[in-house]
């Protein structure tokens, strides 16, 4: 008798653990035991071991998507489910899919969260095993980027990128929401195919706003004009995306969506992208008269999670509405500078009662500058520290100042510092800036001096280099001391860099 194939033993193996899963989950959320969900940490546990995929992944994806938040089983914009996002629209059936994986009814899969999970797992799985990953390979989190890629069901391999991208970002932040917690990690994201896709974080200009990159969305869900001549605009319309930003600027690029904004805002950072020219017509108020006069700027969340609605968010989203005001004569008030649920004869909701418009507004007419803020720059006198190991280097144009300063990776301590005059304790967003570069590192380790100890965030200097990238907010005592530093001591491949960092009081 021959002997089983050993890929056909593991599949079998694989498959009876993810029944032996299913059969809980069915017990679990059977009426008798209704009143007892599986708490989200152990459906990630499960779900992770089951289909052998990688839980602080899992975590990470799930986060970068809904932040961990099922939404009572109501779909996004774009026809997504659960804390996976497990989408069931015209051009993308990751729902369907994972009813075929996991067997369980679609029904379950959108309302049940643990089942949702098993089902994104089993999903994310199916995708490291058509991009051939062995058991060798899938013990590594970064050979996982091309299957996490694949998950998004993006619609250029540039948004599958960005959509990856900021998966391994937030592995490299850390993750603490909903009970779950992922500790910041070092992790080189093996690109493959997709490092020779644009890098949407450092796109073309945007047309119409200096400060934006820019994505065209399908022109099928726009109308062509020639504004202001055609049409006066007159009004901002304010909306949430109910959704992720790299699944939105997806969705509009998708010609099936028949919905647009001229502009998308990042949460994590207030990062902007550029959809339709100003002087196109967006299809976002749901009012044709309304779209004719306005300009539409979706934020990325949802309108039920107050989570996504960061200062980031709000200063990056105010700079915008200021400029386009200024622009076209718009008055700055809250009758020229509207939510989504204000248009006359609107169905939605958005901003919602979360969306902080007193903060909003004062950022708008300009007031709202942080009450501290400092930059220190690698050649700020007195202000930064490093060894003779520390080369310096203007290579990049991308630099902050004059020059900026590398050193390899190394298993010591050897970091560069910034010293900051802390004014008062409190909390302060923490900031940098580095010009990427495929050479530099793929996970650089930032050391914050927080006043509960030092944090790290580890990012990848290969990509998002040019402009601020947020590390988060941090708990700072006060003092004159080091507060920012980056180590050397990191696994990760390629030279460290060293530019500039910015503290602002939150």
């Amino acid at each position: 008798m021959t002997s089983p194939h050993p890929r056909a033993i593991t599949a079998a193996g694989r498959l009876l653990t993810a029944l032996l899963a299913c059969s809980l989950l069915v017990l679990a959320v059977s009426p008798a035991h209704a009143a007892a969900p599986v708490p989200l940490a152990d459906a990630f546990a499960r779900a992770a071991a089951a289909h052998e995929v990688p839980r602080d992944l899992l975590v990470a994806l799930a986060y970068s998507e809904t932040h961990l938040d099922g939404h009572g089983g109501e779909p996004s914009a774009d026809g997504g489910y659960g804390v996976m996002h497990l989408v069931s629209n015209p051009t993308t059936h990751t729902l369907e899919r994972a009813a075929e994986l996991t067997g369980l009814p679609a029904a379950t899969l959108r309302a049940d969260t643990a089942a949702n999970v098993l089902g994104g797992a089993a999903v994310l799985r199916a995708h490291a095993d058509q991009a051939g990953l062995d058991a060798a390979a899938r013990q590594d989190l970064g050979r996982w980027y091309p299957a996490v890629a694949a998950y998004s069901g993006a619609s250029t391999p540039a948004v599958a990128r960005l959509y990856a991208d900021t998966v391994y970002e937030f592995l490299g932040r850390g993750i603490k929401a909903a009970g779950v917690t992922v500790a910041p990690r070092e992790v080189t994201a093996d690109r493959g195919d997709h490092a020779r896709a644009l890098d949407l974080n450092a796109a073309a200009a945007a047309p119409d706003y200096p400060n934006g990159s820019w994505v065209a969305a399908s022109s099928g869900n726009y109308t062509a004009s020639s504004r202001p001549s055609s049409y006066a605009i007159d009004r901002v319309v304010i909306h949430i995306t109910q959704g992720s930003y790299a699944g939105t600027i997806s969705w509009f690029q998708n010609p099936s969506a028949q919905v647009s904004a001229h502009y998308v805002v990042r949460s994590s950072d207030g990062a902007v992208t550029q959809m339709v020219r100003d002087k196109d017509v967006a299809w976002h108020a749901g009012n044709w008269g309304y779209n004719t006069r306005s300009i539409g700027i979706e934020h990325e969340g949802y309108v039920t999670d107050a989570s996504w609605y960061t200062d980031a968010m709000y200063r990056g989203s105010a700079a915008l509405t200021r400029y386009i005001c200024d622009k076209y004569g718009i008055p700055k008030d809250r009758a020229h500078i509207i939510g989504h649920s204000e248009v006359p004869g609107a169905t939605h909701t958005d901003p919602g009662t979360y969306w902080n418009w007193t903060t909003y507004m004062r950022y708008v007419t300009g007031g709202g500058t942080p009450s501290w803020s400092t930059t220190v720059d690698n050649t700020t006198a007195g202000r930064f520290t490093a060894s003779a190991n520390w080369g310096t280097s203007s290579y990049s144009p991308q630099r902050q100042g004059a020059d900026y300063r590398f050193a390899g990776p190394v298993a010591a301590s050897d970091p560069a510092w910034y010293k900051a005059a802390i004014p008062s304790a409190g909390d302060y967003r923490v900031e940098v800036w580095y010009p990427a570069d495929p050479g530099y590192n793929s996970s650089a380790p930032y050391i914050v001096a927080a006043s509960g100890g030092n944090q790290t965030v580890y990012v990848d200097q290969r990509t998002g280099g040019g402009t601020w990238r947020t590390l988060g907010t941090f708990a700072l005592a006060a003092g004159d001391r080091d507060v920012v530093a980056v180590s050397r001591w990191t696994a990760g491949t390629g030279l460290l860099i060293a530019d500039a960092v910015r503290i602002s009081r939150v």
